[in-house]
């Protein structure tokens, strides 16, 4: 299935039911007098998160969602049925704008979350609600109130704990298909992935599971846009920490951090705190001649920050990297993000 996460779409909800013009007709009845009933409301339509979807895929073939409208009134006061609710199952981490005026109205971040985006139109009133001691024969009832439409722009962040970030072919991919059941688009060129990756993470030394989002690879003017740009970076926001990769194997020995600040200061011109995010470096592909000793040279350059070494292929320090991050996720708090 291919990954969508943004889209915009219509909501209708339901027109009200008219109200009913009746009078009652029955034998030996003399003057039965006006007996037209209410109309019934028109459904809403609403929002909600289920922890199943994974991508607004399905709204790329549908556009407009329309509640039931509400049943007119009927005779003998009987009231019209109310509309059905139209409920719209989107992603956990799907942000709700109107997309007329860039309002944020809800950030569907919790499962189950539920937000109403179009009030359904009242049902309005039959003739036997306007029967008073001076006017006893009303002829009139009320039309049933229109129901709203809004335009919509929904924006998915992705909800997960790890985030692994890096610049292009940093071998992102070959990390979370090694310590997950995620099965992403591995090859030898920059830009192999294209969308973001979800994988759940079972520590080999047991405890509690984790999900690892694979984000596409960063470079230089994405904050701008630049390549994936910030497409991309919003999903950054939701993660707790962030692994931060390396390829070793192309490590200048000139200017050793520089692919490190490259990805750190594009996290910093977007803003939204993502710098502020704890970060492990890992440097990856040590398995390839002379990288384990640039390796070392990087991690002196850095100086007290935390370095650790891995080959995402043939699995050397990966086991290590997953104790690191699930003692990283031991201490910052879990939670909506």
């Amino acid at each position: 299935m291919k990954f969508i996460d943004e889209v915009s779409l219509t909501v209708q909800s339901g027109s009200g039911g008219r109200g009913c013009v009746s009078f009652r007709r029955e034998r030996f009845v003399p003057r039965g007098g006006p007996d037209g009933g209410n109309g019934g409301r028109g459904g809403d339509v609403r929002l909600v998160a289920r922890a199943g979807r994974r991508t607004l895929y399905p709204f790329r073939f549908q556009r407009l969602y329309k509640a039931e409208n509400g049943a007119p009134g009927q005779g003998n006061q009987r009231s019209g049925k109310a509309g059905a609710d139209l409920t719209i199952e989107v992603p956990p981490g799907t942000l709700v704008f109107d997309a007329d005026t860039g309002e944020l109205i809800h950030d569907l971040v919790a499962p189950e979350a539920v937000v109403v985006v179009a009030v359904g139109g009242r049902g309005c009133k039959g003739n036997a609600h306007f029967k008073t001691s001076t006017h006893q024969t009303p002829r009139f009832a009320q039309p049933g109130e229109p129901g709203q439409t809004r335009q919509l722009r929904l924006e998915l962040k992705l909800l997960a704990d790890v985030g692994i970030i890096g610049l292009p072919n940093a071998g992102k991919s070959t990390l979370i298909s090694r310590v997950s059941a995620a099965t992403p688009k591995i090859a030898d060129y920059p830009f192999t992935t294209l969308t973001p990756t979800l994988g759940v993470v079972n520590p080999p030394f047991g405890g509690e599971p984790f999900v690892m989002a694979d984000i596409p690879g960063l470079i230089e003017g994405a904050h701008a846009g630049v390549g994936l740009g910030a497409r991309f970076l919003r999903h950054v926001e939701r993660t707790r920490i962030l692994v931060h990769l390396v390829d070793a194997a192309t490590i200048d020995p000139s200017d050793l951090t520089r692919d490190l600040r490259i990805v750190n200061t594009e996290m910093e011109r977007y803003g939204r705190q993502l710098a502020e995010k704890p970060q492990i470096v890992a440097l990856n592909k040590i398995d390839l001649t002379g990288a384990e000793e640039k390796a070392r040279q990087f991690a002196q350059a850095l100086g007290e920050t935390e370095t650790i070494l891995i080959s995402a292929a043939t699995g050397d320090g990966v086991r290590q990297l997953l104790g690191r991050i699930v003692a990283a996720l031991d201490a910052t708090e879990a939670g909506p993000r």
